[in-house]
């Protein structure tokens, strides 16, 4: 299927490694091109190199995404190198406080990661909205998480940020829906990257006395499907719902999870 997608201009946030970057390349090779902005400029810029030989042309910018001037200056200067943004695509965040039950979690700890999983996605999208407004189309992906579908002991905080993400993406869905924009969120398992391997796995094995092969064959009978969520899983969800191919859906939270959340 052709996804449409050549020729348009991705702003994506938080590009640097592991499923962002996995992410972004993804919609490189789809002919995107791409304005990419996150606090690590050196981090992003190899990213930005295999998109460039690609073909694409690429913008990398420094970024604080808590700071909604700083944001605004940046999608400005976006939009000023590429003539628009089509899509933008919001996958920065921080994972908080981790083990904490939420009696045991500081102001300071739930603050920071509501205002970074939170605003920092507020923060983009309203910026890019009103020239998208003006032009009466674009599209819109939040990447947010499961623990924000059923809650986590333990993770209360980051659990609590991504609640606030759907509403946030449902209620700028109905905000912008008759400007013709499209605003939806991919909701992540587990995925299989670095932290699975070398912290997930590592923990589960120890606690359980058992080898990093039966911890993850542990992780994946937690899922429908068997499987852990490989980074491509999740860049392929995003890919279809920044498209217009899904021009009739918005509004959605789609996990891609092999089945944990939903069923």
């Amino acid at each position: 299927m052709d996804l449409q997608l050549a020729g348009n201009t991705a702003l994506i946030t938080g590009p640097a490694k592991g499923m962002g970057a996995a992410i972004t390349l993804a919609f490189a090779k789809e002919g995107c091109n791409l304005a990419l902005i996150g606090r690590d400029v050196a981090a992003i810029e190899p990213v930005a190199a295999e998109a460039r030989r690609m073909g694409r042309t690429v913008t990398v910018a420094t970024c604080d995404l808590t700071d909604t001037e700083h944001c605004q200056a940046v999608v400005d200067a976006a939009t000023s190198a590429f003539g628009r943004i089509d899509v933008l695509v919001n996958i920065a965040g921080g994972a908080g406080p981790m083990g904490k039950t939420g009696w045991e979690t500081t102001r300071h700890e739930f603050d920071e990661i509501v205002t970074l999983n939170m605003a920092g996605c507020f923060n983009t999208m309203r910026a890019v909205l009103p020239g998208m407004i003006a032009r009466g189309e674009g599209r819109i992906v939040n990447v947010g998480g499961t623990f924000g579908m059923r809650g986590r002991a333990g993770r209360m905080a980051y659990s609590a940020s991504k609640w606030g993400l759907r509403g946030m993406t449902k209620s700028m869905a109905l905000e912008a829906g008759p400007h013709g924009i499209n605003v939806n969120l991919v909701a992540p398992g587990m995925v299989a990257g670095e932290r699975f391997r070398t912290k997930v796995l590592p923990t589960l094995a120890a606690k359980l006395g058992i080898t990093h092969a039966e911890a993850e064959t542990r992780h994946a009978e937690e899922y429908a499907l068997r499987r852990i969520t490989e980074d491509a899983d999740v860049a392929n969800a995003c890919l279809f719902l920044a498209s217009p191919v899904a021009r009739q859906i918005t509004g959605v939270d789609l996990p891609v999870d092999g089945g944990w959340a939903a069923l």
